[in-house]
Parts: structure tokens; C-alpha cells; sequence
């Protein structure tokens, strides 16, 4: 199934798709409440993914069916309770074999805590962050956490994860330089803005693509119009899926909503594309940039312009970092020695 957030202008509800329709849930299942978005139904518990199949499988006509073009699509969970964002493909993280990554980043996967509070949906204009002259996109798949969990072990993980959706790390890479020579993470260079969507796809439909643990899909992002990176594979991740909801319960705790991206797939940032000999360069207002994942579908956002731009603001980056070079990683194809 492919779940959604909707909204006819009157709220956001969760929804299903089905043959180019939207299905109202809160009326599918004849919940007491509102549900305001896919989140709201992983907290009713009692398999509820399960439920919905069941309930379509019945034929409900009570609940109301929306044409796709008379609804707005939004991120399928508005405001997770988490977003853990991993890097687990060597490509991105080692610069396509330009560095060296630490002995740790291939021990175990490593994770961020990013934004939940600036959370966009599909077609959503995304602001551009007024104190950087930088915006990058990260092409990323998430997982949405649908039922909660401690010291969850690698080879139960799939039986917490809901399903997946495109996820789009918006980075402002002046600001992400400057702060990580502090030592702090990402910080203020990731805390603009995530987009997720354009549904949550369930893990079942997804297994057909599910092999050893990786979800081998491939992705493309497009700017413009113009393809930045074609077909990189999702299946090519150092760590597997389980191993990211593993150390993310250990010790602590996942509950319905939480997203756990996997990093940006190979090439799927600007700078890999730029090393990759693309015509490509940093965003500008105005860009429209396209993410897709199959299996999942497109996910697209246009850049809005700067909201209360000041040029004497004084937490700017210090300097631009330079370029990559052009073409320097032309002809560059990653493979995965283990």
C-alpha cells in the first residue's frame, strides 16, 4: 500500500492511494478521531497497516474517495517525533574514494539528529536559508518507524519499519564546514529544512527490492529538468537497514513516526555530480528539483526565495568553500568490497 498525508483544504488526514484516488482512513476504519497523518495511524497500534489492507479488502463505502489532482499531497508524517539521518554509502562518504573514512564509520552506522520542525512535503517551496549561499540536495531513502521499540536486534528490525519514503536532506554547505570543524555534527548546515514524501510506501510492497537487508532500488535526481545522477543503486549501502534501527534502539527507544534516513545514495549530492562531470552547480531560487526512487515515486520541490536576507548578519560562514573539480571523478563506478 502506499500511504499518504492529504489535505482538500480543510486539514491534513491520513489517506491511502488507490487506482488515482485518495481513500479517507479516519473514515475506512471508523476511528473515534481524526487522523491527522500516517504517524496518527501507526500510534493506534494493533497492526493498523493491517487493518487498512483488511478494511479496503471489505470495500468500505463509507469512507470518501478523492481525485489525486483535488488534493494537496504533504509529508506523510508532519512532524516525526525523530529524524536520525545515517551515511551508509561509502561513494558519498568517502567523496567517490577521494578520502579516507575513520575505522568506525565501517564498524557501525553512524547517525545525526536533524530538524523535525522544519518538515516539507511533496511540491512544498522550500525557503532559501537567508545565511548561506550554499544549498546543496541529499538524496536519501528513509524508513518510517511504525511501532515502537527498545534494543531492537537486526534480525527483528523489518518488523518495525512501516515502510519507506524519498527523503530530501537539504544542506547549506558553507555553514555544514564551518561547523564541522568544531566537531558537533552538521548542526545549523542541516537545520533549514527536510522534505519527505510523496508517500510511505509499505515495507511489503517494497520486498520484491528487499535483499539481504538493502532495499536495491535505483535513484535519480534532476534539476530543472536536467538529470544530476541516473540510476545509482540504494542495494549498494555499507550497512543494512536493520543495522540502522539496531543502533538507533539501542540504548534508547523508537516509536511510531520516527524517520531514520540512510544518508545520501552515490552521487546524490552536487558536489558528486559535479565531480562526476554534470553541468552542475548549487542551487538558486527558482530551481525545481526532482528525487526519484523507484518503486517509491517522485518527490519534487521548488526553491523558494530568501526570506529576511540580511548581508550584514553576522553568523555567515567565514568563506566559500571551493568546487570540486569538474570531472574529476569522471568515469568513477563504485563497488563495495566488504
Amino acid at each position: 500500500m502506499k500511504l499518504v498525508t492529504y489535505n482538500t483544504g480543510t486539514g491534513p488526514r491520513c489517506g491511502v492511494l488507490q487506482d488515482a484516488g485518495v481513500i479517507d482512513v479516519t473514515a475506512l476504519l471508523a476511528a473515534p478521531q481524526t487522523l491527522r497523518d500516517v504517524q496518527a495511524l501507526l500510534e493506534l497500534g494493533d497492526s493498523p497497516v493491517e487493518r487498512v489492507r483488511a478494511a479496503l479488502a471489505g470495500g468500505n463505502a463509507a469512507a470518501p474517495v478523492f481525485a489525486l489532482e483535488d488534493v494537496r499531497l504533504q509529508s506523510p508524517v508532519l512532524r516525526p517525533p525523530t529524524i536520525r539521518d545515517f551515511m551508509i554509502f561509502e561513494e558519498h562518504a568517502t567523496q567517490q574514494g577521494s578520502r579516507e573514512r575513520e575505522e568506525a564509520w565501517y564498524r557501525m552506522p553512524i547517525f545525526y539528529f536533524s530538524n523535525p520542525l522544519c518538515v516539507y512535503g511533496p511540491e512544498d517551496h522550500i525557503p532559501f536559508p537567508s545565511a548561506s549561499e550554499m544549498l546543496d540536495y541529499e538524496l536519501e531513502i528513509a524508513c518510517i518507524i511504525g511501532k515502537e521499540g527498545v534494543n531492537v536486534a537486526e534480525a527483528d528490525a523489518l518488523d518495525y519499519i512501516a515502510g519507506f519514503c524519498i527523503f530530501n536532506d537539504w544542506s547549506c554547505r558553507d555553514l555544514q564546514r564551518d561547523e564541522s570543524a568544531v566537531g558537533l555534527g552538521p548542526a545549523k548546515g542541516k537545520d533549514a529544512a527536510s522534505t519527505l514524501g510523496p508517500c510511505l510506501v509499505t515495507t511489503d510492497e517494497l520486498a520484491p527490492y528487499l535483499r539481504d537487508g538493502r532495499l536495491h532500488v535505483k535513484c535519480s535526481a534532476r534539476v530543472n529538468g536536467d538529470p544530476w545522477v541516473e540510476d545509482s543503486d540504494g542495494g549498494l549501502s555499507w550497512h543494512t537497514w536493520g543495522a540502522m534501527v539496531e543502533r538507533a534502539a539501542r540504548d534508547s527507544r523508537i516509536a511510531p513516526g520516527d524517520v531514520l534516513g540512510c544518508g545520501t545514495v552515490g552521487g546524490g549530492s552536487i558536489g558528486e555530480a559535479i565531480r562526476k562531470g554534470y553541468e552542475a552547480r548549487f542551487l538558486q531560487p527558482g530551481d525545481v528539483v526532482e528525487h526519484e526512487v523507484e518503486g517509491i515515486g517522485i518527490l519534487r520541490n521548488t526553491i523558494g526565495p530568501k526570506v529576511d536576507d540580511d548581508p550584514a548578519y553576522r553568523y555567515r560562514a567565514k568563506e566559500q568553500p571551493r568546487l570540486p573539480e569538474r570531472g574529476s571523478a569522471a568515469g568513477y563506478v563504485y563497488e563495495m568490497k566488504r
